[in-house]
Parts: C-alpha cells; sequence; structure tokens
C-alpha cells in the first residue's frame, strides 16, 4: 500500500470519525456520567467494533450484502431497533446521563465499554460507511501488512479521536457546565438517535 492510498484511507477514517451522531453522543453520555476513565473505556470499546467491521470487509460482506438484499435488511432493522431504544432510554432519562447525575450512581467500564461497542456494531450507518466507502480499499490490500493497516487505521482513529473527546468532555470546568445541562443532553441525544432509527426505517421500506 502507497502512503497516498493511506492517507486517502485516513481522511475518510478521520472524517467519519469527526460526523456528529449517535458514537459521539455515546461517548458524551459516559464521558458526564462516569468520568474520563469511562469515557475512554467507550471510545476503545467503540473503535473495536469499527476494527470488526474493517475485518470481516476485507472478508468479503460487504459483496454478501449486496447480494443478499434480506440480509441487508435484518442487519440494518436490528441496528435501528437497538438505536430507538436508547433513544426512548434517553428521553425518559432513564439509565441516562441525568438520572444518574441526580442520583449519584455510579456507571461501570464494563457498562460503558458494552454500549460503546454496540453502538458501533449495530448502527446501519456505521454499516453503510465500510460498504459504499471502505471496501474500495480491499483491492489494494493482497498482502498482510496491507491488510493489518487497513484494520489497525480506523481502529486507532477512532479511539483516539474518541480518547480525545472523553478528555475534553472531562475537564472539570466543561464538566460542571455540561452537567448543568445534563436533561438536555439526553433529551438531544434521544432525538438524534431516534430520528436516525426513523430514517433507516424509511430507507429500508422505501427500497423494498
Amino acid at each position: 500500500m502507497t502512503f497516498t492510498i493511506w492517507l486517502s484511507l485516513f481522511t475518510i477514517c478521520i472524517l467519519g470519525a469527526m460526523s456528529p451522531g449517535p458514537s459521539l453522543a455515546m461517548v458524551a453520555k459516559h464521558s458526564l456520567a462516569g468520568g474520563r476513565g469511562n469515557g475512554i473505556s467507550t471510545a476503545w470499546a467503540h473503535a473495536s467494533g469499527i476494527a470488526i467491521y474493517a475485518f470481516i470487509t476485507l472478508l468479503g460482506l460487504a459483496v454478501m450484502l449486496h447480494q443478499s438484499p434480506l440480509l441487508f435488511q435484518v442487519v440494518s432493522y436490528s441496528g435501528a431497533l437497538y438505536l430507538a431504544y436508547l433513544g426512548i432510554k434517553s428521553l425518559g432519562s432513564k439509565g441516562g446521563v441525568a438520572e444518574k447525575l441526580e442520583s449519584g450512581k455510579t456507571v461501570s467500564f464494563r457498562e460503558s465499554a458494552r454500549d460503546g461497542f454496540f453502538i458501533s456494531m449495530l448502527n446501519p450507518k456505521i454499516a453503510l460507511f465500510f460498504i459504499a466507502l471502505f471496501s474500495q480499499f480491499v483491492t489494494v490490500g493482497e498482502e498482510l501488512s496491507s491488510k493489518a493497516i487497513i484494520v489497525v487505521t480506523p481502529f486507532l482513529v477512532d479511539g483516539l479521536w474518541y480518547t480525545f473527546i472523553a478528555f475534553i468532555l472531562s475537564n472539570s470546568k466543561l464538566l460542571d457546565k455540561l452537567r448543568s445541562r445534563a436533561v438536555l443532553i439526553d433529551r438531544v441525544s434521544g432525538i438524534v438517535l431516534i430520528a436516525l432509527a426513523i430514517r433507516v426505517f424509511i430507507t429500508n421500506l422505501n427500497s423494498g
């Protein structure tokens, strides 16, 4: 793999990671509710899911999904249902940032990692991202070293970006301001998650 090709891969990965969405909302929620360590746990669990997507893309899952619309719809609907579930929880502040801050509940690293991993693995937007964009790099990944680079690059970019976000959100001065708006953060996160879930359902219905 040449440096130019890798730079293209890196650019796509960083733009994908920086795109606002449920992943950013999840890292923010756990950084606020549990602190820096929880945010970092969420970040790297999320990055692990990204690495898995990269790996299975190399194995040809993208081609399989294009050839099997039913399988693609199952994946999409499963992800949409999970996003809707998280959104409803956030809107009701049950298990969300606001409730945990008010009640003094702590969030375990395991819980943070679990949510980070599943928001990555069950987010149809990430699946579409890899199918539409990432798969173009499979053809240049014939050598083992190239395959490793294709998997490791999105893993490190995603993990480091959300770790940076966790550090920013756990800054004491900024954290106090954000915690005072915890209920609003829950509401906005819930709306974003539910809107994405609805969009996935509508897209699948229109294409069906």
